[in-house]
């Protein structure tokens, strides 16, 4: 099995890269206070949670093996990447408005 190279590393990279700023924000944000939550605040960690699990799913996607090299598994990758970064921005923007 080869190395990887290219868009499987960038993939790789940026999910953790966005998976520790998705972190900061939940920290930043104060998960943890002890304030009654409202709806926003649940569909806001929900988002959150759910953009994490695409997220920390793209580097498998990109890396499993496979029988024939094809840019199927680099195009779900990319998918899961965009779709989990989507929610991140989408969880931080609610708290911001809401």
């Amino acid at each position: 099995m080869r190395a990887p190279t290219g868009s499987v590393v960038g993939l790789c990279a940026a999910s953790a890269t966005m998976s520790a700023l998705g972190m900061a924000f939940l920290g930043y944000w104060g998960v943890h206070e002890a304030s009654p939550w409202h709806w926003t605040d649940v569909v806001a960690v929900t988002l959150a949670f759910l953009g994490f699990a695409a997220l920390a799913s793209t580097p498998w996607i990109v890396t499993t093996p496979v029988e024939h090299e094809s840019e199927e598994r680099i195009v779900a990758a990319r998918r899961a990447f965009a779709i989990g970064t989507a929610m991140i921005w989408l969880a931080a923007l609610m708290t911001v408005i809401g």
